[in-house]
């Protein structure tokens, strides 16, 4: 059997050979062929079949607080999350869910509200019917929706009540909480064979075994194939793109794709885009969220912007105008580029919500912001709005360039307020209106 090396080196030897005989690879038009998966309609916004990959997220408000919850979905539906997830762990969150349906419909937020069940989703999902039928889907866990004798009947239960609300179900296996009825019984068969299989294999097996029988099961109960979406997540990046290749290549199932678990700050941004841009760019993947823990007092948003970029930079949607920017080198020594970079970055994201409603296609919109005359201008010009800043001993001046041609050059204390203005003006009269 090769090995993952051996599998990447062949893999980049393709694409480069790919790369070299054909035109289509480019940075606007994604080139990736996506796996062939069954669409699913949660609420408005449909997962697979073919469908653009969908940006989720989760709270992490007590749900029985029905305003702090609804205020965070809000928040979150604002960053972009095109579905957002909620816990239903007991009778008080239950209880609050159709109030943060009609909270969030009353602010005009339409975002689907994805409810969370461990354990006792059976019984939520029955003695509260107004909470079952505002989620537009259950997620459930088959480790932990029961054990022993219960486990089929009260997972015959939830899947029985998306049959009765018309909602689809999320199977999320977990590593963390896998069945371990299964889990023992395969290790034990496997202990048994005259050549045993590496622990970790066994249990990716499990996860997946877990997952595609209890969406056969779910089948059996009578919930439509295009109602079931599969997940296998595990915490580390090449346990999670080995379980995603084989699951991927078992079934066509639309899959939620994320590294659980992932962490904070860099370190939880770095293991997910690297797990999941292999994955992604394999073509894997209908649905993505980036499971970062947040700092304290740290905005939940931030995995959704993460989750944004990482598919708008490998070129297989786009959500915000990107800005490019450099690092900084001996010669910037002045923060103004720095500045002004973030500084329209931010301005962008604000605009946003307003732009997509009234331009088309201004999510494509690239800009940037460079500090030298070293690649400055070559950079800029790339771009649809780009500007040199002047760097350490360069003559206080900057040249702004719009469609690759040099059009004006700011100068001044004022260059962030006029560059804002010339980005106002480009989107006004280079994009269509709605």
């Amino acid at each position: 059997m090769c090995s993952l090396l051996d599998r990447a080196t062949a893999l980049i030897r393709l694409l480069t050979i790919y790369q070299a005989e054909s035109n289509i690879m480019s940075i606007k038009m994604g080139p990736i062929a996506r796996r062939n998966s069954v669409g699913v309609k949660v609420g408005s916004i449909t997962v697979g079949g073919g469908h653009p990959i969908v940006v989720q997220s989760m709270t992490n408000t007590d749900t029985a607080d029905a305003d702090a919850t609804a205020k965070q979905v809000q928040q979150l539906a604002a960053a972009g999350s095109e579905v957002v997830r909620i816990t239903v762990n007991n009778e008080e969150s239950a209880a609050q869910v159709p109030t943060i349906r009609e909270k969030l419909d009353a602010n005009g937020c339409s975002v689907p509200l994805v409810g969370d069940f461990h354990y006792n989703g059976h019984k939520l999902l029955t003695d509260y019917p107004e909470c079952a039928q505002a989620l537009a889907k259950y997620r459930i866990n088959p480790g932990n929706v029961g054990f022993g004798k219960k486990k089929d009947n009260q997972f015959a239960v939830m899947i029985e009540k998306a049959i009765e609300y018309d909602k689809p179900v999320r199977i999320g296996v977990n590593w963390g909480s896998l069945d371990q009825e299964l889990l023992t019984k395969m290790m034990d068969d496997n202990a048994k064979l005259s050549q045993p299989a590496d622990t970790d294999d066994v249990m990716r097996e499990a996860l997946i075994v877990s997952a595609l029988q209890s969406a056969e099961r779910a089948e059996e109960i009578g919930l439509a194939r295009d109602h079931i979406l599969l997940s296998c997540k595990v915490s580390g990046v090449q346990k999670l793109i080995a379980v995603y290749r084989d699951i991927a290549s078992r079934c066509d199932y639309a899959l939620h794709l994320g590294l659980t678990e992932a962490g904070m700050g860099s370190k939880g941004i770095v293991a997910s885009t690297a797990a999941m841009g292999v994955l992604l760019q394999e073509g894997i993947g209908d649905t993505i969220r980036v499971s970062l823990t947040p700092e304290p007092g740290g905005d939940r948003a931030k995995e959704v912007i993460v989750a944004q970029e990482i598919l708008q930079t490998m070129g297989l949607r786009s959500f915000t105008p990107l800005v490019t920017a450099c690092p900084g080198c001996g010669r910037t020594t002045s923060t103004v580029f720095q500045e002004l970079a973030d500084n329209i970055q931010a301005y962008v994201r604000s605009q946003m919500p307003i732009w997509k409603e009234r331009y088309k296609g201004v999510e494509e919109m690239n800009l940037a912001v460079m500090g030298c005359v070293v690649n400055g201008p070559g950079e800029s010009k790339h771009a649809d709005i780009g500007i040199s800043l002047p760097g350490t001993g360069e003559e206080p001046s900057a040249p702004v360039f719009i469609d690759g041609k040099k059009t004006v050059t700011l100068k001044g204390k004022n260059i962030a307020n006029e560059f804002r203005e010339i980005v106002d003006n480009y989107v006004e009269t280079r994009y269509s209106k709605t």
